[in-house]
């Protein structure tokens, strides 16, 4: 289904203008050593209300396919993309960990809604590595509601590593021309970040322009079966000017692209948790409630069968699963964060360490998430089939989620490095790939 240009304009409009389940005992401990920053119990009584109105609309959003303008402007309202800013800029500095559990909790209310902010806070990550000036004007910016979305994979037509989107000089300063597919959460941002090739120069740049801005076109066209709401479409950019304080600079293999590599995927991951967790949710209140039951069964009311509480019990375990990596994943971004780079711009030995232990997670967490959004239809049969109570959304929106990167791909990086050592490296840009060599094997590189 396609919707004209900014849907919703008003409400989108509005937005350009505004610019768990963790016990007591172990919430209290890590807050303790979180002096300064807010710790997850602080923001998780905060955000609950917000996840809990937002959690109210999603099924009918879905059904429906309503854009969830009206739930990123509570968040918004609420500070949410400033989760991460730092103490010393206003914001609530909360750790990738603390982060990450808040995003597991909105992923569970609403995975469309937790995933379209992966670019805001990605940009957000970035900040950490420019200078002075551009991170106060940023993180002014995001404390006052602003966010950004991301326009960087282009539909095809562009060579692997190369883009067809660019960014040139005139006279005036920068324009910028090109047009990007799955430009993810822009259509409710203020911003979007938009990944370009200089002609002349080798690698990328990336130009942050309002989504307001003349020669600026968003569209929700994304057709795919799951995630329908995160506004995962075409943007394209026509003459548009970028002054030079909004044109960043991308070198691979620094600690900034490693760090947000990993993050971006880290992303990814708590989105799939959040599913998980939704999962176990749906299936426990189902069971709960459900009178009837089947002549091949034991009798019982669904609740007391011991059949059908071990199903919702392998369903619980697969959450916890999922949710216990994804967090351990975080904690080792946050160490890698905290590490001494061993030259200016290098990233430190725990960079490369936290982005394998991302991909270790993710070969398995969207095994764990599937299933578990699979598992709910073991435990009441047909009618957990019916369009109108929407539990199939969890199945495709997790596989949806868990196609963003093929797995294989990630298990083979792994399985280098633990034979050969070899740490993982990201190509410059997704594009078509080279011709395979005569005997069918390599690629012909350039």
């Amino acid at each position: 289904m396609t919707h004209a240009t900014h849907a919703s304009r008003t409400t989108h409009e509005s937005a350009a203008r505004r610019g768990s389940d963790r016990t007591e005992a172990s919430d209290a401990t890590q807050d303790a050593h979180r002096a300064g920053p807010a710790g997850y119990r602080e923001l998780h009584r905060r955000f609950a209300p917000v996840f809990a109105g937002i959690a109210e609309g999603a099924l009918e959003r879905d059904l429906h396919r309503q854009l969830p303008f009206e739930a990123v402007a509570r968040l918004d309202d609420a500070g949410f993309g400033a989760l991460r800013v730092p103490v010393e800029h206003g914001g609530a500095g909360a750790s990738v960990e603390t982060f990450a559990r808040l995003l597991i909790d909105l992923a569970a209310a609403d995975s469309n809604v937790a995933h379209l902010y992966r670019s805001h806070f990605g940009f957000c990550e970035s900040l950490r590595w420019q200078d002075d000036g551009v991170r106060r004007d940023w993180y002014a910016r995001v404390l006052s509601g602003q966010t950004v979305g991301n326009a960087s994979t282009e539909r095809g037509g562009n060579a692997l590593g190369t883009l067809n989107t660019t960014l040139s000089r005139d006279a005036d300063g920068w324009v910028l021309d090109g047009a990007k597919y799955y430009a993810t959460g822009t259509i409710f941002a203020t911003h979007t970040r938009v990944s370009a090739a200089v002609p002349g120069e080798a690698g990328r740049r990336f130009a942050v322009v309002p989504t307001a801005a003349d020669g600026v076109r968003v569209s929700d066209d994304w057709d795919g079966f799951g995630q329908r709401l995160t506004g995962t479409g075409t943007a394209t950019f026509s003459g548009v000017r970028v002054a030079d304080a909004d044109v960043f600079d991308r070198v691979p293999g620094t600690a900034e692209a490693v760090h947000e590599a990993a993050f971006f995927q880290l992303v990814l991951l708590a989105v799939l948790a959040g599913i998980a967790r939704a999962a176990r949710d749906d299936a426990a209140a189902t069971v709960a409630t459900r009178t009837r039951t089947f002549n091949t069964g034991s009798g019982l009311p669904f609740r007391e069968d011991p059949l059908i509480q071990q199903l919702v019990g392998r369903i619980a375990a697969k959450a916890y699963a999922a949710e216990a990596t994804v967090l351990a994943a975080a904690r080792s971004l946050d160490r890698a964060l905290a590490a001494e780079p061993d030259g200016p711009g290098e990233a430190p030995p725990e960079a490369h360490l936290a982005e394998l232990e991302v991909e270790q997670a993710q070969v398995i967490v969207p095994e764990l998430a599937l299933g578990a959004a699979q598992q709910l239809f073991e435990t009441v049969g047909a009618s957990a089939t019916s369009s109108a109570k929407g539990l199939d959304r969890h199945w495709r929106n997790a596989q949806t989620v868990a196609t963003h990167n093929p797995i294989a791909f990630r298990a083979r990086s792994v399985g280098d490095y633990f034979v050969n050592g070899t740490l993982p490296e990201g190509l410059n840009a997704i594009g078509e790939a080279p011709a395979a060599s005569p005997a069918g094997g390599a690629p012909a590189g350039p």
